[in-house]
Formats: structure tokens, C-alpha cells, sequence
């Protein structure tokens, strides 16, 4: 039962038990800016959608409905400006973070396959390598890696931690290097529609991909967009060929999208009024914490996309990560995301308003 868990790294987010503690100490309370989970209400049109779909007494399918193809088709199009897709094109997933986990196992991937991802990533990528036993290998440049045994490359962008955004011409050298060593690309796009200093760009553009999907994979979620983290709703669409292969495995497991949720994205991807209110909410609350920070004495790095703020005072981030603790505010270590990380944190702008103002009084 050990075999496979002790190939994993220890639960990062466990270690900050004693931080949190510290920070709920403080009079006025917590301000829990280190999951970066959505805390906003989830948008009226998505919960009817659901609530409509709640007689729903069989089986739903892995490839979902032909309304919910649709969406996914449609909002891909529109959205990232993709050209002819298709329903083979796409593929609800049961939530980003499951799929990043078992892709490498559901693509075959073992011993002797590598799998890289960025130095400072989701660390979920590395779990995903070693559930499978892959080897994990990270990278500053994709492409100057050695193509030897690479199965599967991770991009991640606008990233998760730091909100770096990789710009269009990157996006196709790295294209044209991982089809030429025939490589299979996934790009984490979960915050594509968070960028603030920068305009991120999809692989699935084809100005990226020229047009065809051959070899590359976008996964996008609605957690964060539409605040519905804890339903579940993600997709990815992109080569025919690989989501046909993953949607006859992920039928054998049963890895189901539930019907009510399907419902739900059918409707969140329909209405772009609730993504724009909910981006201005986190504009604020960017603006609020960045500028407290920078003022407290913190540089921020990167940070032109995504949730987060990637902030560093020049010191061993658990020493960061206790000072602010004291202050009531609790922010995730950047070693959560590789060594490279160790002298920042990541601070989530997803606290509710008074929250962040509460924050903001503390650092001032």
C-alpha cells in the first residue's frame, strides 16, 4: 500500500499547520491569502443552470453532452481563437488537478519516460510524473532539453506561481522544437483569462500551432474564472488523436463530469457578464495588495497574469512566511513550487474585499 505514495513528495500544504495557527491568533482574525481558492459567490446564471439540472438520475457520459461539446467547441473558438474544432477537439475533465495528476499514467508513461515542466511549477506536475514512475525533469528553456525519452512536456502559462505569461513568439518555438522531436505538449491555460499586464495566448491559437492540433493539448478550468472551484468543471481540447485515446481510458474509469455540473458549464461558458465582474473584483483586490506590499518594503517579480502575487523581501521564504503570520496574513512559501522559489512567496488576491483591506491596514 506504501509502494506508490512513497514515491511522492510530502503534502506541501500540511507544513503551514503552525503558520496558520500563528496568523488566527491574530485580534482581528485570519486573512488567508496562500490556496488562492475563489471565495466570491458563484454567478446566479451558473447556480440555476445547475439547479435546473438536478433531476438527474442516470449515468452521465465521460465525453458529455452534445450541448456541453458544443459550449466547449464554441468558447474555444471565440475565446482563444481557435479554428475548426470540433467535438474530437474536446474533453470535459473531472477538475485540472485530476487530470494533471493521472495524464502521464492514462498516456502510458513509466520508467525509462520523462515528463518536464517548468523550475518553478504547479506541483502537481512532478506528482503526475511520479504516480506513473516517470522520470520528472524541469526546465528553464523547453528546448534545450534533451528530447531523449521526453513523452510529455508541461507548459504553464500565465504560470502558477508567479504569473509569468509566455509571449506569443515563445509559444511557437517551442511548438515547432516539440513536433520536430515529437514530443507531446500540454499547456496549463487555467488562468488564461487573468491577465493583467499582459494578454496571454493559447497554443490552440494558430498563429501558435498553425492552424492543426497535431501534438498539443490545452487544459482549461472554470475555478477560478467563474468561481467554481468546487464544482469540478474543466476541459481540455486539442489533437483528436490524443483526446480520442484518453476519452476510451477515462470511459473504462468511469471519470465522469456529474450531469449538473455539465448543465453548468454549459452556462458559464455562454456568459462572458460574469467573468468581466469577476475580473474587476480581483483588479481591485491586485491593485489593493501590490501596492500595500511594494510599500511594506516587498519587490514583486512577474505577476502580469493569474492570481497571485510573486513577492520576495531577499530572505528564506519560511522566514517571510512567519513574519506576515504574525501579522495575521498567511501566504504560501515559494518552495511549494521548486528550490528556485525559496526566497518568495505567493500571495492570492482571491480574499474576499474586507478581507484584503484588512491586510492592506496591516502592512501600512
Amino acid at each position: 500500500m506504501s509502494a506508490v505514495s512513497s514515491r511522492l513528495p510530502a503534502f506541501p500544504w500540511d507544513r503551514l499547520t503552525p503558520y496558520k495557527t500563528t496568523a488566527q491568533a491574530h485580534p482581528d482574525g485570519i486573512v488567508d491569502l496562500s490556496v488562492g481558492t475563489p471565495v466570491d459567490p458563484v454567478p446566479e446564471v451558473i447556480r440555476r443552470a445547475l439547479v435546473a439540472a438536478a433531476d438527474s438520475p442516470g449515468y452521465p457520459t465521460v465525453w458529455g453532452t452534445e450541448a456541453l461539446r458544443d459550449a466547449l467547441t464554441g468558447w474555444v473558438e471565440r475565446r482563444l481563437g481557435a479554428t475548426g474544432v470540433t467535438h474530437a477537439n474536446v474533453l470535459p475533465v473531472v477538475g485540472s488537478k485530476e487530470l494533471v495528476a493521472w495524464l502521464p499514467t492514462q498516456l502510458g508513461l513509466g520508467p525509462g519516460d520523462k515528463v518536464a515542466y517548468p523550475r518553478l511549477a504547479y506541483p502537481t506536475y512532478e506528482v503526475g510524473a511520479r504516480l506513473c514512475g516517470a522520470e520528472p525533469v524541469v526546465y528553464d528553456d523547453p528546448t534545450e532539453l534533451d528530447p531523449a525519452g521526453l513523452k510529455l512536456l508541461w507548459l504553464n502559462s500565465p504560470s502558477n506561481p508567479t504569473g509569468k505569461v509566455l509571449a506569443k513568439h515563445e509559444l511557437v518555438r517551442i511548438v515547432a522544437w516539440a513536433r520536430e522531436h515529437g514530443v507531446l505538449v500540454f499547456s496549463d491555460e487555467c488562468y488564461l483569462e487573468l491577465g493583467w499586464d499582459a494578454e496571454p495566448v493559447s497554443v490552440l491559437h494558430p498563429d501558435v500551432c498553425g492552424g492543426h492540433y497535431e501534438g498539443i493539448v490545452a487544459v482549461h478550468s472554470l475555478s477560478k474564472r467563474s468561481n467554481l472551484a468546487g464544482y469540478r468543471a474543466a476541459f481540455i481540447a486539442g489533437d483528436a488523436a490524443v483526446l480520442g485515446e484518453l476519452l476510451l481510458i477515462r470511459k473504462h474509469g468511469g471519470m465522469m463530469t456529474p450531469a449538473p455540473v455539465q448543465a453548468a458549464t454549459v452556462a458559464a461558458l455562454g456568459d462572458d457578464t460574469h467573468v468581466a465582474e469577476q475580473r474587476a473584483r480581483y483588479a481591485d483586490r491586485r491593485l489593493a495588495l501590490r501596492a500595500a506590499l511594494e510599500a511594506h518594503g516587498f519587490r514583486i517579480e512577474h505577476s502580469e497574469a493569474s492570481l497571485y502575487l510573486w513577492a520576495t523581501r531577499d530572505e528564506p521564504c519560511w522566514e517571510t512566511v512567519a513574519y506576515l503570520a504574525q501579522l495575521g496574513i498567511l501566504v504560501a512559501p515559494g518552495d511549494f513550487y521548486g528550490p528556485a522559489g525559496e526566497s518568495f512567496v505567493r500571495v492570492a488576491f482571491t480574499a474576499t474585499d474586507e478581507r484584503v483591506a484588512a491586510a492592506v491596514k496591516r502592512l501600512s
